[in-house]
């Protein structure tokens, strides 16, 4: 009895664990106040880290609530609350992220022991390059508003001056925060990194919902003033024919319906031009700074063993691969063309039928090809017997979350085209190519995002028969290659010890022989240098194995198919609003708020989609 009897209580942790007894099966640890207190400092931090996570998150919730509520009502209420309003709320949260980040540069990771682990799958070369390119073209874009509301400063209120000036210093802030610490596991102050992180992330989700619903209503009456043209054309001539008429933005938030015009000057036209063209990428900016904020949310406190750590990190070669990058070339250069010629179409009054063809037949053509090499590639994959990597990785766990929720928004469109299509005349020509087209693309995006998927989840395996090989035949190679470069400079010494010495015609013949015969080894070394790349590439796409040759073939060409097709809706190729089928359909409004909500993620999925592409080509 006295053996089984346990719920004496220890004072001391240590003599608990020195007196446990043997038999362990009947004790219930959990139900002893001692269990509660004196619990391993591994659960306690993980405890700690899930209460964090939580205030975190319930914040940002909040401060996301907050904002949709003011956009909301902005969009709803064109009263009460205002865009300048919605402006000066978001100044305040740039304000705030601008403090945490500057304290987080200056502050914390500056802390003893505050970054002992860094995150090598986080903060990718492309994604930061990404980063600091939309973060160059929202700068512009914060200049061109900035310009054009000084010049218009009679119509316009202050804050529309002052809403992007604080804008260029919170992007050019997060930009350097990002470039530079989107890799750390942070060891201090937890809760407080956490919470700044989480402001930020919801900062930037307002500013995208601002920018998506703010270019909603913005296209929607100029369309609207688009078809009043139409309808009114020839009978009235315009008023001020040299003028280019743009919306005020306080027709977006509702207080006068009066219309600002810019005047007939080049500098108002090139500012108007400009914040037309660089308008997409901030939205761009958002969500990829939303991506990177999350994963650097869900490193703090992390702490990796030397087994998440590789060994040998993969490096992007443009080796092995021959017939991607020639497809690829190819449909980009054609999709450009495409793209040109349907912007001359379908920006005139009455865009023609012709170019709607042109763009839905490019698009049938494509789809198509990109679905069936994802599909080889997943067969591929299922026959290489590669192991799973299963560590940890908050970067592939968001990129594969992203990858899914991204293409909703054009499998989302599509399914409403369908639907639309399908209702009213299906035998249409055009009708049958919208058709088609929604079709391949729901197709497509599951297809890539299968392959993608997989192709993230293998464990990167490097052939040691294959590297060993090619090394042996390299150094066989350049031995073989570069017989006469120890000889030439080892002609030269003697020459040079052969001078006599006090002539100086004999010198200076001796300094011309001296150049020239640095010049030709120069000359020699370069074309050794040309052949032996030449050779290197031939050698190793020959020893590739047939698998990972085809692999990086087909990530190599989805790579640029996807690079045009993010190109295109980026800069103005939108045939599923400007076509009117669905829009007839559906209702001007209703369509409107699908078609904005559908392509932002659609032009997201693309640009991600590249990401993982490299990935997958890094690791094939």
């Amino acid at each position: 009895m006295s053996d089984k009897k346990v719920s004496r209580p220890c004072h001391h942790c240590k003599s608990r664990s020195a007196s446990a007894p043997t038999d362990t099966t009947k004790i219930h640890y959990e139900k002893f106040w001692l269990y509660r207190h004196c619990s391993s400092v591994q659960q306690r931090d993980r405890q700690a880290q899930k209460a964090g996570q939580l205030f975190s998150g319930l914040l940002a919730m909040n401060v996301v609530f907050l904002g949709s509520a003011f956009i909301s009502s902005m969009i709803f209420n064109k009263v009460a609350i205002t865009l300048a309003d919605v402006w000066i709320l978001l100044s305040i949260l740039k304000v705030l992220c601008l403090f945490w980040i500057i304290y987080y540069l200056l502050g914390t990771s500056r802390q003893p022991h505050a970054v002992l682990y860094r995150d090598s799958h986080a903060g990718a070369i492309w994604i930061r390059g990404s980063v600091l390119l939309f973060g160059s073209c929202s700068i512009l874009l914060n200049v061109f508003q900035i310009g054009y509301s000084t010049i218009l400063v009679h119509c316009k209120s202050k804050v529309e001056i002052l809403f992007p000036s604080i804008g260029i210093l919170f992007i050019c802030t997060q930009a350097y925060f990002l470039w530079h610490h989107s890799k750390d596991c942070i060891q201090v102050q937890h809760n407080f990194t956490r919470c700044g992180l989480m402001v930020t992330i919801a900062t930037n989700l307002l500013l995208w919902l601002l920018a998506v619903t703010n270019d909603t209503l913005h296209m929607e009456i100029e369309s609207q003033l688009r078809e009043v043209e139409q309808r009114f054309a020839g009978k009235a001539p315009p008023s001020h024919p040299h003028c280019c008429v743009i919306l005020n933005p306080h027709i977006l938030s509702g207080n006068e319906t009066t219309l600002c015009t810019c005047p007939n000057t080049t500098i108002c036209k090139v500012f108007q031009k400009g914040y037309i063209l660089l308008y997409p990428f901030n939205t761009e900016y958002c969500l990829v700074c939303c991506s990177v904020l999350y994963v650097m949310w869900k490193n703090v406190g992390r702490r990796i063993s030397h087994d998440h750590i590789p060994n040998t990190k993969p490096k992007f070669k443009l080796q092995g691969v021959v017939f991607g990058p020639l497809l690829g070339t190819s449909a980009v250069i054609i999709g450009a063309c495409v793209f040109m010629m349907y912007q001359i179409q379908a920006t005139s009054l009455v865009p023609s039928r012709q170019v709607f063809v042109i763009y839905y037949s490019y698009y049938i053509v494509l789809l198509p090809l990109m679905s069936v090499g994802a599909v080889i590639g997943t067969i591929i994959h299922a026959l290489e017997k590669k192991e799973l990597d299963t560590l940890k990785n908050p970067t592939r766990s968001l990129d594969v979350v992203l990858l899914m929720g991204a293409a909703l928004g054009q499998i989302g469109m599509s399914y409403f085209s369908i639907v639309a299509l399908v209702a009213t005349d299906p035998r249409d020509l055009l009708n049958s190519l919208a058709l088609s087209y929604s079709v391949l693309l729901i197709f497509q995006n599951i297809t890539q995002n299968v392959f993608v998927i997989d192709g993230l989840h293998r464990r990167h395996v490097v052939a040691a028969a294959e590297a060993k090989h090619a090394g042996h035949s390299g150094q066989h190679t350049v031995a073989a290659e570069l017989p006469g470069e120890e000889e030439t400079t080892l002609s030269s010494k003697p020459e040079h010890s052969q001078t006599p010495p006090g002539k100086e015609e004999d010198t200076k013949e001796e300094q011309n022989r001296e150049a020239y015969s640095q010049r030709r080894v120069s000359v020699l070394e370069l074309g050794q240098e040309i052949r032996k790349a030449s050779l290197s590439y031939i050698h190793t796409y020959s020893h590739l194995s047939w698998k990972r040759r085809v692999l990086r073939e087909i990530s190599f060409f989805l790579v640029l198919c996807n690079i045009i097709l993010w190109v295109m809706p980026t800069f103005g190729g939108h045939p599923t609003f400007e076509n009117g089928m669905e829009r007839s359909f559906y209702g001007y409004s209703t369509w409107f708020v699908i078609v904005n909500f559908g392509l932002p993620l659609g032009v997201f999925y693309r640009m991600h989609s590249v990401g993982g592409l490299l990935e997958v080509y890094v690791t094939a």
